[in-house]
């Protein structure tokens, strides 16, 4: 249980989940039921997906429900074509407040509230306006990736570093735009001159395609790669184990996680048989608070629609994991944190480079 932050067109509104564990009757339950449409990535991609999901799961605890008709569930998609009928099924299968999760399945979402005036539906990281029955949920991502270049600048051995997209979009502009500025700050800051190697998968799916480029990047002298490609992002993992397994502890290269602590993806074994890790840390976005803080509002009956949402650092809507950070990076981790909070640093929302 927590806050989360609201910004609407009226101002800043703190607000708390309320609603804990009381008896409903089926009917009731049905009014409390919410459905997951995710894209073709489902619910086990260690990133987006998964996040979202365990905040699904956590509402049902939370209220009693259990997986399946009356209390939560997901509906996979096979491919783009799969959004509109599944937002259907889901519709038809009773579920009350149904949750597009990505900017992908914002048309989706569009064209299910139209039709479907009487139910709730949430559309994660893109705004719809003009929808009574909508609310939209975005992330200061570009806040928590600019702590994530703080925490490169300070780590780096080679001073440089990579960032690695999936598809081009407004949504991971933010990712790469917070991180370039953070390293920059911070190198500056520390007398460094770091060169950051940027590129793009073209897509999320794609770890083939993240594993070449993150190749090419370590062998361009990279020691950290900071990694936002939903499970393509898998590919960069793949890429800094293989290396680090032939590398003496000391000498490894770093991954920084999104979405989710992904320290549990850079567990390896060393040259020499040494068990250690390579996620240096982790950009977490909350979608696991944010589908749970709006499934207890409409729990209490009290669904934003209309709204749009936004979750920052401030009540860790976004943040940065501690992970394999040393003393003095996590120190001007925090610092960082604390001077955007207060407004004495500004990030930017698009690229500089």
């Amino acid at each position: 249980m927590g806050t989360g932050l609201v910004i609407a067109t009226t101002g800043l509104v703190l607000t708390a989940c309320q609603g804990k564990g009381a008896k409903t009757s089926s009917s009731s339950k049905a009014n409390h039921s919410i459905a997951l449409i995710t894209d073709s990535n489902g619910v086990d991609d260690h990133s987006f997906n998964q996040a979202a999901w365990s905040g699904f799961q956590a509402y049902g605890k939370e209220h009693g429900l259990s997986q399946g008709k009356g209390g939560y569930q997901y509906f996979q998609s096979s491919s783009a074509s799969d959004y509109e009928p599944n937002f259907t099924q889901a519709v038809n299968a009773g579920y009350q407040t149904i949750y597009g999760v990505g900017y992908m399945l914002s048309d989706s979402v569009k064209t299910a509230a139209a039709k479907y005036p009487k139910k709730n539906f949430v559309i994660i990281d893109d705004v719809i306006t003009g929808k009574k029955n909508v609310v939209s949920a975005t992330f200061k991502s570009n806040d928590s990736s600019y702590l994530a270049g703080v925490a490169a600048a300070y780590t780096t051995k080679t001073n440089t570093v990579g960032f690695i997209g999936g598809a081009k979009s407004s949504v991971i502009d933010l990712f790469e735009a917070g991180y370039i500025q953070g390293v920059k700050d911070t190198a500056k800051k520390l007398g460094k001159k770091i060169t950051i190697l940027d590129q793009y998968i073209g897509d999320f799916t794609s770890t083939d395609k993240a594993k070449s480029i993150a190749q090419s990047m370590y062998a361009k002298k990279a020691d950290i790669i900071y990694q936002a490609a939903g499970s393509a992002g898998n590919g960069v993992f793949q890429e800094a184990k293989d290396l680090n397994s032939e590398k003496a502890v000391n000498d490894k290269v770093w991954v920084i996680g999104v979405d989710i602590d992904q320290t549990s993806q850079g567990k390896y074994t060393a040259k020499g048989g040494q068990k250690s890790n390579f996620t240096l840390t982790s950009v977490l976005k909350g979608l696991n608070f944010a589908v749970k803080d709006i499934a207890n509002k409409a729990y209490d009956g009290k669904f934003p629609g209309g709204k749009h949402l936004v979750y920052g650092l401030q009540h860790d809507g976004v943040s940065l994991t501690k992970g394999n950070l040393n003393s003095k990076a996590w120190k001007a981790v925090q610092q960082a944190r604390q001077d955007i909070i207060d407004g004495k640093i500004k990030v930017a929302t698009s690229p500089s480079k």
